[in-house]
Formats: C-alpha cells, sequence, structure tokens
C-alpha cells in the first residue's frame, strides 16, 4: 500500500484554487487586444504595434505616470515575441546584480535567445549603474525596455537615451477605466464568481476618482466590493462604503519630479498672460500639495522683475513683502499673501525688457571681453594711475545742467548699443519718454561740444 504524503503535489491541487493576488495583478492584460489604452501606441498599425507584430522591438523607454500600463506593456512584448523577459528593480538592484543578469543574457542570445529586461524606475539609477547597459545594449545581447514617471531628457543618460527610442504612456481615459472595471468584476480572474451589484454611476464614480491610474481603479473597486454587505444573492455595494473609499486622493505632486516643474511653470505662466483665475488655481495646486511656500515666493520674486520689471515697479515690493510674510508666517497663513502677490502680478501692465535687456547686454559682455574700460570713467586712487590717465576727462554730471553729460562710457566697441528699450506698458511709457528726454540732452550737449 502507498503511503499517503503530507504535502499537495500539482497534480492533486483543486481545479478552482483561490487566488489571493491584488485585483490589479490578477487582471493584468497577457496580450494587446486587452490592454487598456495608449490607442497612439498600440493600435494596429500604429508604430508599437508594428514592431511587435513584426519581432522587431529595439530598446526602448516608457515615460508615463504610474499605473498606465508601462510594466504590462513590457511583459506582453515580450510574450508576443517570444523573448526571454527579465524583471529588474533599480530600487534594490545595483551593478553587481547588472552584471550577472547581463552574463546570462549573453549565454541566452549565444543560444539564439533574445532578452528583454524590463527597468522598473529606471531613473532611480546612477549614472554609472546606467552607463553599465551601453555595451549591451550597444551589441544586442539585451532589449533594454526602461519604465519612468520622470522626464526621461533629465533623469537617463544621454548616451543610453540615445540608443533607445521614447514612448510617451498617457493616463487612462475615463471610459478606459470603466470598461476596465466592468471586466474585472465579470471576468473569473477577477470579481467574476461574486456576483457583485453596482449601479453605473458609482463605477463612473470609482473611473473618475482614479484619475487615470488603472491600478489605483481596481485597488479601489477592490476595497469597495470586499467591504460592502452581501447576502445570498452577492454583494451590493453600498453608496456609504463607496464615499468612505473615495476620499481625498493625493494630489499628482512630486516636489523633486518633473510635475513639480510643470505646476511653477503653469503659474508662471498664467500670471504673464494676465490670467488671475488660473494663477490662484496653479498656485493653490502647489501650496495644498505640500509646496515650501518660500520656493513660491522665489519664483513669483523673480517673475516682478522678469515680466513686469518697469512697467510697475511696485510688483517687487509686493512680491517681497509675501516673502517676508511667508519666512515669518508659514503655511496654512501665508497663503493669502502669496495670493495677493500673485494677483498683483497677473494684473499688472507686463514687460520682459528688463530680462532682455541684461540678456542682449550679458552676450556682448562676453564677446567683447577684452573691451578695455574707457580710461574717463576708470577710478585713479594712485598717482600712476593718474599719469596713465585714468580718470582724465571724466565729466561729474551734477557740475552740468541737467545733470549730464555725453560722456562716453561704454567701450568703444559697443558705442551707440541699446540694450533696454520699454514698451508703452504701465510705469514703463513715463520711462520711454523720460529715455528720449536724456537722448535728447545728451545730442544737445554734443552739439553745443563740437561748436565749441
Amino acid at each position: 500500500m502507498e503511503q499517503g504524503s503530507l504535502f499537495i503535489t500539482l497534480d492533486d491541487e483543486p481545479e478552482e484554487k483561490y487566488d489571493n493576488r491584488p485585483l490589479a495583478d490578477r487582471m493584468r492584460p497577457e496580450t494587446l487586444e486587452e490592454y487598456a489604452g495608449q490607442r497612439q501606441l498600440v493600435a494596429q498599425g500604429n508604430l508599437l504595434w508594428q514592431m511587435i507584430e513584426h519581432d522587431n522591438v529595439s530598446s526602448m523607454i516608457f515615460w508615463g505616470p504610474p499605473g498606465v500600463g508601462k510594466t504590462t506593456l513590457a511583459r506582453i512584448i515580450a510574450n508576443q515575441t517570444k523573448s526571454h523577459f527579465v524583471d529588474f528593480s533599480a530600487v534594490t538592484s545595483g551593478i553587481k546584480e547588472i552584471k550577472e543578469v547581463m552574463k546570462q543574457a549573453d549565454a541566452r542570445k549565444a543560444m539564439g535567445q533574445k532578452t528583454i529586461l524590463f527597468v522598473d524606475e529606471i531613473h532611480r539609477f546612477n549614472k554609472a549603474q546606467q552607463d553599465a547597459f551601453l555595451p549591451y545594449v550597444e551589441k544586442g545581447s539585451i532589449i533594454l525596455i526602461g519604465a519612468t514617471t520622470e522626464n526621461p531628457s533629465f533623469e537617463i543618460n544621454s548616451a543610453l537615451l540615445s540608443r533607445c527610442r521614447t514612448f510617451v504612456l498617457n493616463a487612462l481615459e475615463k471610459q478606459d477605466l470603466v470598461a476596465l472595471i466592468h471586466r474585472a468584476i465579470q471576468s473569473p480572474k477577477g470579481l467574476g464568481s461574486l456576483n457583485i451589484h453596482i449601479q453605473e454611476e458609482d463605477i463612473e464614480a470609482i473611473a473618475a476618482f482614479a484619475g487615470g491610474d488603472a491600478r489605483f481603479c481596481l485597488n479601489t473597486l477592490e476595497m469597495v466590493v470586499y467591504n460592502s454587505p452581501s447576502d445570498m444573492e452577492g454583494i451590493h455595494v453600498s453608496k456609504d462604503i463607496l464615499r468612505q473609499c473615495i476620499q481625498r486622493k493625493s494630489l499628482l505632486y512630486d516636489k523633486d519630479g518633473e510635475e513639480h516643474y510643470n505646476i511653477i511653470s503653469a503659474l508662471h505662466k498664467s500670471m504673464r498672460n494676465s490670467d488671475v483665475q488660473a494663477a490662484i488655481y496653479w498656485l493653490a495646486r502647489m501650496l495644498e500639495a505640500g509646496e515650501n511656500p518660500l520656493y513660491v515666493a522665489r519664483r513669483i520674486v523673480r517673475f516682478a522683475s522678469e515680466d513686469i520689471g518697469m512697467a510697475d515697479s511696485r510688483a517687487l515690493e509686493i512680491c517681497i513683502a509675501a516673502y517676508q510674510a511667508c519666512h515669518y508666517l508659514g503655511m496654512p497663513e501665508c497663503n493669502v499673501h502669496l495670493t495677493h502677490a500673485v494677483v498683483y502680478c497677473a494684473l499688472a501692465p507686463k514687460s520682459n525688457k528688463l530680462e532682455v535687456a541684461y540678456f542682449a547686454a550679458r552676450d556682448d559682455a562676453i564677446r567683447t571681453l577684452e573691451e578695455p574700460v574707457p580710461l574717463q570713467i576708470r577710478n585713479a586712487p594712485t598717482k600712476l594711475m593718474e599719469q596713465l590717465g585714468y580718470g582724465k576727462d571724466y565729466e561729474y554730471s551734477h557740475d552740468y545742467e541737467f545733470h549730464m553729460t555725453d560722456m562716453q562710457c561704454l567701450p568703444d566697441a559697443l558705442v551707440g548699443k541699446e540694450y533696454y528699450v520699454p514698451t508703452d506698458q504701465g510705469s514703463e511709457a513715463k520711462v520711454q519718454k523720460r529715455l528720449a528726454q536724456i537722448a535728447a540732452i545728451k545730442a544737445m550737449v554734443a552739439k553745443n561740444r563740437r561748436k565749441k
């Protein structure tokens, strides 16, 4: 008589074994036909579809927000191109692990099998770690697929990036997430065995709350379903439970990432375009996401001179006062002071002529570094300097009518150059008239000098 085993073998497993993996993992698509969203890439006939269909996949970078299918798409590519798939984490791996994986990839290449190396969060690798991939990508040992939520232009070495094609994955649309929820409710892999009763408006509420993130969407659905009441007829999704699960979601904002720069750019450009309402909105987005108010205040101080300048010099005073208020009070009290400054800047007349003037002068300064300072405006603290002509023919403006002369103050090569040319906006219209007046006085002084 054969002795029974205390352990269940694979052959003894029941046909319907309970799968306790998260719903998002169970519902992960295995083919392009099941894949949700990104039609601009994977719709039949589009570029990525063609590459997969013809098994002509090259190294690539998937750039997009969380939960839009970067990892899933990499797995589908590996399955449909019959390549060996290696899942590699930038968080837990280093140079040693990279070299071991590459050694194995070289061995598979010798046997005629391709290796797709998927590196999640590739932006977390430092320069040396990213460089370690280069020779293996170049000689074809691996097809590298990197996934990142950060802008590859900033976070991935240019040498590696130049050898990869970058694909941008967008946040999923609401209708994609609604379809995903329906599929999860009906699929045997998902929640199909639970006989879930849920209204369409509740499905749409979950999809809207997910903000384009499929993983977050399915996690929310799972939480709602497993916490709703059930009876002999199945699970009845409770609106009260739904409200509790769909609470305020953290704002999409990473103080060290690309979205940080996107939103400060949105604030700056809204103020520049005199859009008061948009400027207040983007300010609130930053502050409510936890941005340091002093950072915002510094950017607004810069804006006051960069985009308003002499058109309204009060803007600089108000923005510096707002910065000081932020320093004294901090959040949340200083939010109204920043709003004051932002609204003032949005309403103020605009001029970028100070910035234009500086950068034009900077370019000339770099180009003419060898140009000497005119002798008449040099300082002469010693007798030798006086003998060399330093300060000779200097004209003290207060001793002259109108408190100015036509004395040359620019290097010879730049005489006649104009850097600051004011607009007719706000107070700059007065500045424009004053500059014209100064030019007329200097021309008159020069004419009188020639008569003598």
